[in-house]
């Protein structure tokens, strides 16, 4: 009972991996590669627990270095039993089909004889189940089913209408009691699950492990996980014991086993395209290498380095690097590497000689900028010499004929290089070449004519005029140049920076505006200078014009044609054109009376007190330096009166008039008084009536008729004092004149007298003269 329980737990324990699952993964069309993942064998939870242990374990002891085997049996002989897996692939030409993958079911690759082992063939799309060829060691057969049942042992391998031969797979069916299993397939930093299996599961009670003859481990009923090393040269074995039912015990002992480790990926190759790249030219580096479909859920990074520099950003998805421009620098050593992110493996490439192809310079050829004939003085000229063809470093040089040293001098990796020259100058001007060299020589551009177009300077105004000073008439030249600016220049003329006119000089240099000179042309005047890069305005200069005078006029005041003796006379003599200062002239009869200057133009007075000599012809002169010039003649009579003495007249025959009527009143008052006393028809006592009152009695009311005839018969008389003022110690003379009044009642006497004008003796008009 003993033993079948222990039979019964051994077949729980011996359970075999022999279910896996698998999915297909897109190609890689880059590396023509087919993926193809392999899910892990389904195992029970006690075998799940058992495998995690394991796996702890043995990492532990990787990371310690305590591994620990058994001793093996004594007396067992060793049998070296290769577990042959996939191949190790190798480069798959570029536009290959992708490989065939070869699977097993169960998974794994050593058997007991009598079993059989189903081989199935997958392409890079699924599983294939017809026109699949199937090869023995080597050899087709004729199955052509998309899986093959096997019962002998060799290298099997297959392929399909869309893939190439897979990798050849060793399978062994063997009759020993005991076997060691290994799972299939097996790349490196990987796991592999190592089963102990036996014909008859139920009577082993202990397995142990062991790593060149050094226990790994004993498990009752599990298998175990190790992760053998790429190229790891370990042997395996392992032992099971169980004991007899009447007593003892028993051990088995398997064949040695020997893992060969297939590589996750191969060593990388670095490979460029164009293999010969011509310098200057871009350039394409790949890190080859592939991973096996079944581990597609493995990614890769890569780096790529030249000498011992990293290129790029670093480590990257890609495998290939693109570098846009290629330098020669001799034959240059370039390497990648390539690595797993989990697990870490890093793997380098073999060193490659990769040498650039340098092409010669030609075509070497100058721009400057601005373009030529368009520099102006004072800007940046930038001299530009490229090349149309060559590669690698190039040494560029400039210079001007003339001169023996060079401009300036540049070695960079490009077809074209710069040179400024700051602030050109008018020397600067001259014929232009550059050179270009990269190690085969220099190589000249053509020559180029440097000419600048140089802005006008400020220019210079200047007046020609026929004589020192410019007089009204005269022709003036008016000179406008500026002393530097390239042609052609238009000069402007101004006049109080009112235009004048303009003048344009083709060939540089000067300019000329003719000017008829007026009154009016006097102020400031400039000239202006522009050549299309810019304006200058001269200095102002000052024109000051003399006007010649014109024909004065004279004009008398008063202005009257008969003047008389003892008047003042002014003589107002007048110019209306002409430059200051004018002196005038005063003439009677051509003989000069006097001059009067007028020191800021205008008309001149000169005030004449007539004599009867002073009768006759006035005229003026007026001269400012520029010529003298005559008035009209003025004619003028002088009477012997004056004005004053007229108005002395006039008092002096009023007063004498006045006095002869008062005369002719008293007489006419005394002569009627007496009439009157003889006839007896007046008083005695009239005469006692004061002598003024009747002529006023005679003003304020009509008179009696007494009084007129008392006033006739008294004459009276009065004086008159001449208007003149007598001169120091003489006495004024009196004159006495009597007024003859005619009888009222007489008409005809009355007629008489004022006939002979009723004076007698009146001497106040020669008086009068006489002043």
């Amino acid at each position: 009972m003993l033993g079948n329980l222990q039979r019964g737990i051994f077949r729980e324990a011996g359970h075999s991996l022999r279910h896996f699952s698998g999915r297909r993964e897109p190609v890689e069309r880059g590396h023509q590669h087919l993926k193809l993942h392999i899910g892990q064998p389904r195992t029970t939870d006690r075998e799940a627990a058992t495998l995690t242990f394991c796996e702890h374990r043995w990492d532990r002891s990787l990371a310690f270095g305590e591994t620990v085997f058994p001793c093996p049996r004594p007396g067992s002989a060793p049998m070296l039993l290769w577990l042959l897996l996939i191949l190790a692939p190798g480069r798959q030409p570029a536009g290959a089909l992708p490989k065939a993958l070869l699977l097993l079911k169960p998974p794994w690759s050593t058997a007991f004889k009598g079993e059989t082992v189903t081989l199935f063939c997958k392409d890079h799309h699924s599983l294939a189940w017809e026109y699949v060829s199937w090869y023995h060691n080597e050899t087709p057969l004729r199955k052509q089913s998309g899986k093959l049942q096997i019962s002998k042992s060799g290298h099997y391998r297959c392929k399909t209408q869309r893939s190439s031969l897979s990798d050849p797979v060793h399978v062994q069916f063997l009759s020993d009691w005991l076997v060691l299993q290994a799972s299939h397939p097996a790349f490196e930093r990987d796991k592999v699950v190592l089963r102990c299996r036996g014909k008859e599961e139920e009577d082993i009670m202990e397995r142990t492990y062991y790593k060149n003859e050094e226990k790994i481990r004993s498990s009752y009923n599990s298998d175990i996980i190790v992760y053998p090393a790429f190229n790891d040269d370990s042997t395996y074995h392992c032992t099971a014991s169980g004991t007899y039912i009447l007593g003892g015990s028993w051990t088995e002992t398997s064949r040695p086993l020997k893992i060969q480790v297939q590589e996750l990926f191969p060593s990388p190759v670095l490979t460029a395209s164009p293999s010969w790249p011509i310098e200057g030219s871009p350039m394409t580096l790949t890190c080859e290498t592939w991973l096996p479909p079944q581990t597609s859920h493995t990614r890769l990074q890569f780096c790529f380095f030249k000498e011992h520099q990293a290129l790029g950003a670093g480590w990257s998805n890609s495998p290939e690097l693109q570098i846009p421009t290629t330098w020669s620098e001799g034959a240059a050593s370039y390497w990648c590497q390539a690595r797993t992110v989990i697990p870490r493996i890093l793997k380098t490439s073999p060193r490659s000689q990769i040498r650039v192809h340098r092409v010669p310079v030609s075509d070497v050829n100058l721009e400057t900028q601005p373009p030529v004939g368009q520099l102006i003085e004072g800007e940046d000229l930038v001299l530009i010499c490229s090349v149309a063809a060559g590669t690698g470093t190039v040494t560029f040089s400039w210079h001007r004929e003339g001169s023996e040293r060079s401009l300036g001098r540049k070695t960079q990796n490009a077809l074209s290089a710069e040179l400024r020259i700051a602030s050109v100058r008018e020397q600067d001007a001259g014929r232009y070449y550059c050179a270009a060299d990269n190690m085969d020589g220099p190589v000249l551009s053509k020559r180029i004519r440097i000419t600048l177009r140089v802005p006008v300077s400020p220019p210079v105004l200047t007046i020609r005029r026929p004589r020192s000073q410019a007089v009204e008439g005269d022709v003036v030249e008016l000179h406008c140049e500026a002393q530097r600016g390239s042609p052609p220049i238009l000069y402007r003329f101004y006049h109080e920076d009112v235009p004048l006119g303009s003048s344009s000089a083709p060939s540089g240099g000067e300019a000329s505006l003719n000017l008829s000179l007026t009154a009016e042309h006097s102020g400031n005047y400039s000239c202006e200078a522009n050549n299309s890069l810019g304006v200058q305005r001269s200095k102002m200069v000052s024109l000051s014009i003399t006007v010649p005078v014109s024909h004065p006029v004279l004009t008398l005041n008063p202005d009257v044609a008969q003047a008389m003796v003892g008047d003042v006379l002014e003589l107002r003599c007048e110019a209306q054109r002409g430059s200051p200062p004018i002196l005038y002239w005063f003439y009677h009869e051509d003989v000069i009376l006097g001059n009067t200057s007028a020191p800021f133009g205008g008309g001149a007075s000169f005030n004449l007190s007539l004599t009867t000599e002073h009768s006759g012809n006035y005229s003026c002169g007026a001269d400012n330096g520029l010529g003298a010039q005559s008035s009209k003649m003025v004619s003028l009579n002088i009477t012997g009166l004056s004005k004053n003495k007229v108005t002395h007249i006039t008092v002096g025959v009023i007063g004498c008039l006045l006095s002869m009527l008062g005369l002719a009143a008293t007489a006419a008052l005394v002569g009627r008084f007496r009439t009157q006393r003889k006839s007896g028809a007046i008083p005695r006592n009239i005469g006692s009536v004061p002598g003024p009152d009747p002529p006023t009695q005679a003003l304020h009311g009509p008179p009696s008729l007494s009084r007129p005839a008392l006033m006739e018969l008294q004459p009276l008389y009065s004086n008159a004092h001449s208007p003149r003022t007598h001169q120091k110690g003489e006495e004024p003379a009196i004159v006495y004149s009597e007024v003859k009044r005619a009888d009222p009642d007489d008409p005809a006497r009355q007629d008489r007298e004022e006939a002979t004008e009723g004076y007698e003796n009146v001497p106040c008009a020669s008086l009068a003269l006489d002043h």
